[in-house]
């Protein structure tokens, strides 16, 4: 029989939601109407005077070369993080769901670099691959490399790829890790018996079964890589060199706030805002048909 939640008084659901909803209005729809209000104007840099100019901030963006070049930026950088970042988790996962001597010890320090935060992982990766003093920056240029990720924009794409992926791989860890010890270890011994290699047991009885964390992993890296990267790229390249790792959020900020170029830095984020929408509704419309529950 399905079992129903009844609410003794009308108005209690209501209080129960007002929180939420309060929060999600002040924080959300409310900065989201002013991005739009704010996209369709053009303001002064200090905020004193504004002009209605339509939708001429939208067209003026998009015969922009840097703005072109920072989608594209943006397309590969979010599609490294996301993939290098569940390639990565799920190999620690399933070595950590193996280990049986100093599992807690092991999966302890996977989970560590997640409580750092965003500003001082772009400092520790920038110091370690410091071309003066980084100690990766020396072991590299002792086999050869010309490692200078201030004058290399594939350099630096490297730098804020590993720092981005190092601090997302402990929160994909604790969700492979835990949909993997609840996948019944019965299925797993079955297929051993019938002679299943460990490969073949992996991708066709406990990869499958974790596609539904696979899925909810996908989503949040995909929008990790395009908000939560910020602080990243910020301490460490600033965008540059040029605008090699300048990402979308990492442009409207500094059209924004260094240019202050208002109403073209609202734009940005209205595209940006649509931009996440559209692939999350894609991934849960169309990827989502293909997770087995």
């Amino acid at each position: 029989m399905e079992k129903r939640v009844v609410f003794g008084h009308k108005t209690l659901p209501y209080l129960l939601l007002a929180p939420q909803l309060i929060i999600t209005i002040v924080f959300f729809f409310l900065p989201a109407g002013q991005a739009m209000w704010q996209s369709l104007r053009l303001e002064d840099a200090f905020g004193l005077s504004s002009e209605f100019v339509g939708l001429a901030n939208f067209m003026d963006l998009f015969r922009q070369q840097d703005y072109l070049d920072s989608f594209k930026t943006t397309a590969v950088f979010s599609v490294l993080v996301a993939f290098v970042g569940l390639s990565v988790s799920l190999l620690l996962a399933v070595m950590a769901d193996r280990v049986l001597k100093g599992a807690s010890v092991y999966k302890t320090l996977l989970i560590w670099p997640y409580a750092v935060a965003p500003a001082v992982v772009g400092v520790l990766w920038l110091f370690l691959f410091s071309p003066a003093v980084g100690i990766l920056a020396v072991a590299l240029r002792n086999i050869g490399v010309d490692w200078n990720p201030r004058l290399n924009g594939n350099q630096a794409m490297i730098l804020v790829l590993i720092a981005a992926v190092w601090k997302q791989i402990s929160y994909n860890f604790l969700f492979f890790l835990a949909g993997l010890q609840s996948i019944p270890r019965s299925l797993i011994e079955a297929a051993a018996i019938d002679g299943a290699s460990p490969i073949r047991r992996f991708w066709t009885i406990v990869f499958p079964l974790l596609s539904p964390t696979t899925f909810f992993l996908l989503v949040v890296n995909v929008i990790y890589a395009f908000f939560d990267t910020f602080a990243v790229i910020d301490t460490t390249t600033q965008g540059g060199p040029g605008t090699s790792t300048s990402i979308l959020v990492y442009k409207v900020y500094r059209d924004g706030f260094v240019g202050l170029d208002l109403g073209s830095s609202a734009a940005q984020s209205v595209i940006l805002m649509f931009i996440v929408v559209i692939l999350t509704v894609v991934q849960f419309r169309y990827i989502d048909r293909k997770v087995q529950y």
